[in-house]
């Protein structure tokens, strides 16, 4: 007969051999086509620069094009919970598409790790933590170097959907809390190709400054049609969903001068070595751009590098509870995320809460501008 205290060793070793040694599962769904692939595009190229395996195992992930559409992002995610069992969901790139999966992952009790910094009500979202900064830290910079060029009115042209409409409230609240007026709000479509009528509003207000609420290589349209009707590029701001090349391949001179809110990570190399994201962003940029060329690096693939940072942080403390695969595995990762702490990233320093899950402090973001088809730091005085 076996006994009884050799054979509960033997199999507390097994449990512990079987918890350890299993595939862990990503499945990330992200516009590779459509009007925002400018966006999924150098996500996917961050996620291809993944390690294979993580906290020691295997990691297994699932990319599927979204295309642009919210039911073909939901319609991934629910693959992603039912066939692949997934033990994460990443995306969407495209907040419309984030925010409709959000529903699946709160269903499934899956983390989801956006790629967009969307809204959601009070009450939802317990399941979704962003890794792009929200519009309200993002704003900061914006408005504080409004306030030191003595801005006291500003327009507004962004889409018109989610991300366009959570900009223009987070702008409108900060800079009248600044004493800065709305005179002008436009809004367009992502595939439209002309805002001239919304540009000739605009420049007929005269505002101070003009924000525009856009992304890739959509945010350079509203900014020509701006400019060709005789506003002036140096008072036109961007969004963080504009800081990528898109924007100077596509805008040109019609660019130059005009400032982008935007993570460290596109400009890691111009901060301070106190920055808490500069050696993270450095390293970014560095294996990106081995990898796809020079000045290819943007805030997108950023965002997909840095989950992996965190996915690196959260994984080994949920493989102490659970096994991959399993409900519990996927609530100990929640757990991990909310518990954690400060975790340094490329884009700034995440401290999730079960009350924040967009976790970045307010110093995160950077004012950008554009000089000779590249990026510098914005003067701060």
């Amino acid at each position: 007969m076996t006994p009884i205290r050799p054979l509960i060793t033997f199999l507390a070793a097994t449990f512990a051999a079987t918890l350890a040694h299993a595939d862990i599962t990503i499945g990330v769904s992200i516009p590779l086509t459509g009007p925002t692939s400018a966006l999924g595009i150098p996500s996917k190229n961050g996620i291809d620069l993944w390690p294979k395996t993580i906290a020691g195992e295997k990691l297994n992930v699932i990319i599927l094009d979204d295309a642009t559409d919210p039911t073909v992002g939901v319609k991934n995610a629910r693959r992603f919970v039912t066939e692949d069992k997934v033990d994460v969901i990443i995306g969407s790139a495209a907040t419309p598409i984030a925010i409709a999966m959000s529903d699946v992952a709160a269903e499934a009790q899956t983390v989801q790790l956006t790629l967009s910094p969307i809204e959601l009500p009070e009450g939802k979202g317990g399941w979704s933590f962003r890794l792009p900064q929200s519009t309200a830290v993002m704003a900061i910079p914006i408005v504080e170097q409004w306030k030191r060029l003595g801005v006291k009115t500003f327009g507004y042209l962004g889409y018109s959907d989610a991300y366009g409409e959570s900009w223009l409230k987070t702008i409108t609240a900060q800079a009248e809390k600044a004493g800065i007026k709305s005179v002008a709000v436009e809004r367009f479509a992502r595939a439209d190709t002309s805002v001239t009528g919304q540009a000739l509003k605009i420049v007929a207000a005269n505002p101070d400054a003009v924000l525009i609420g856009a992304s890739g290589s959509g945010a350079a349209m509203p900014q020509k049609g701006l400019v060709e009707r005789g506003y002036g590029k140096t008072k036109i701001y961007q969004t963080h969903g504009a800081a990528s090349l898109d924007l100077i391949r596509v805008g040109g001179k019609d660019v130059e001068g005009s400032f982008v809110s935007s993570g460290p990570a596109v400009v890691a190399g111009l901060l301070p070595d106190s920055n808490p994201s500069k050696a993270l962003g450095v390293k970014y940029v560095t294996e990106y751009e081995k990898a796809y060329g020079p000045h290819t690096a943007n805030q997108f693939g950023a965002h997909a590098f840095d989950a992996y940072v965190v996915l690196s942080r959260i994984v080994p403390e949920a493989l102490k509870k659970a096994k991959p695969g399993t409900k519990e595995f996927r609530a100990a990762l929640k757990e991990a995320l909310e518990t954690t702490g400060r975790i340094p990233v490329s884009q700034g320093v995440l401290n999730y809460t079960p009350t924040d899950h967009f976790g970045f402090t307010p110093d995160t973001g950077v004012l950008l501008t554009i000089a000779n088809g590249e990026w510098k730091l914005a003067p701060t005085k």
